[in-house]
């Protein structure tokens, strides 16, 4: 009778990895997480420098959701990269990431359809590839829980205008200080709504089949290509999902389009959200919907991300299976600000308080308490 293979060691998460000719110091991700503590015109602050200073032992930060206009963003206080101001208050917020050798990553993000007109600098509903709303799902409107709007049809010149924001916006990124950037394409975002059927049903050149429906995408790459080498750009994909109304009746071809897509131009990495995650939360999902994450990692030649609901035995039997390179945190990283330290020295994990995730100040996020044992425990900026 053969032996039972044995468990890997949490010891294949502190291997170094490397990401766009950079060594990342361990395989361990602070996901993306959206936090609303930047100025109510994007400026990041103090207390975000703070926060990514105490989450600095990842060996990969990727930076909460930074829109590339006003028009991008959908809720107060989310940080942006399109004004001068912006970048050089990001410098700070940069450094203190990287404290301890983590690459960091600016995830730009534009929300399209997911924005409201009471939150647009015009007045206007927001954009999106189609005139057709989010259905299902409710508005966090200041008032409370509203119904989405029917948005705007990007016309070409609007889509071209676009992904010239994204592209200025990497480039500040780079002036900012960060090693590069990550493509928000997951979760129901704009990049995501161009590519699902439930919300593209154009018939030009950006609509019907997958080479069309990935072109904003590809667009944007080339615009970013002119400005940075491509392995310094991420993109971030929720194959899987179906949360903000994200439905396609072939999820495996279209998702597949862009792997081979983002493979082709030789980015940085994937970074995957896992099955099971919609937006921030948990869910049963639509099983019809499942496009396991191994099955696209496959086809893409360089680095892959996998995050959703991991724990670090998990994490490292990705690793050593070789369906992952790394895998990202989230919810573990909010409330155990040094994660990879409690991990290695098997140490207790502090519990998520609701309290504080979205908006605030250091309540519920940069007062939790770090590990008594852990050496670089040290006081706060603040104090």
């Amino acid at each position: 009778m053969a032996a039972a293979k044995a468990a890997p060691t949490l010891d294949r998460l502190f291997e170094s990895a490397v990401i766009g000719g950079l060594d990342a110091p361990n395989r361990i991700v602070l996901a993306p997480l959206t936090r609303s503590r930047a100025t109510q015109d994007g400026v990041p602050t103090p207390l975000m420098a703070e926060y990514y200073r105490q989450r600095s032992g990842a060996g990969l930060v990727v930076s909460e959701g930074t829109v590339v206009s006003p028009q991008g963003a959908s809720y107060a206080r989310v940080p942006g990269l399109y004004t001068a101001r912006q970048v050089e208050a990001w410098k700070p917020v940069v450094a203190a990431a990287k404290g301890r050798g983590a690459l960091v990553y600016a995830q730009l993000w534009h929300v399209g359809r997911q924005a409201h007109s009471m939150v647009q600098p015009d007045g206007l509903p927001p954009c999106a590839p189609s005139a057709i709303p989010i259905i299902g799902d409710l508005y966090r409107s200041p008032a409370g829980r509203i119904p989405f709007e029917v948005p705007r049809e990007l016309t070409e010149a609007g889509i071209a205008e676009i992904v010239a924001q994204f592209a200025a916006a990497a480039r500040n990124a780079l002036d900012a200080g960060f090693d590069g950037v990550e493509l928000h394409g997951a979760n129901g975002y704009l990049i995501d709504q161009f590519l699902n059927a439930s919300s593209n049903g154009r018939t030009d050149r950006y609509g019907g089949t997958f080479s069309n429906r990935v072109r904003f995408l590809a667009e944007i790459l080339d615009a970013l290509a002119e400005g940075m080498p491509m392995d310094r750009v991420g993109l971030r994909l929720s194959p899987s999902s179906t949360w903000m109304d994200m439905r396609d009746p072939d999820k495996r071809g279209v998702y597949s389009a862009v792997v081979r897509l983002a493979s082709a131009r030789g980015l940085a990495y994937l970074h995957f959200v896992e099955p099971g995650i919609a937006g921030s939360v948990d869910v049963e999902g639509d099983r019809a919907a499942v496009v396991p994450t191994s099955d696209l990692a496959a086809h893409f030649a360089g680095p892959v991300i996998v995050t959703g609901g991991h724990t670090a035995e998990s994490a490292a039997a990705r690793i050593e299976a070789g369906t992952a390179d790394l895998v990202g945190f989230g919810r573990l990283f909010i409330a155990n600000p040094d994660l990879p330290y409690r991990f290695q020295a098997g140490a207790e994990l502090e519990p998520l308080r609701r309290e504080g995730l979205y908006g605030g100040g250091e309540a519920g996020y940069t007062d939790y308490p770090l590990h008594p044992d852990n050496p670089h425990a040290v006081p706060s900026l603040a104090s």
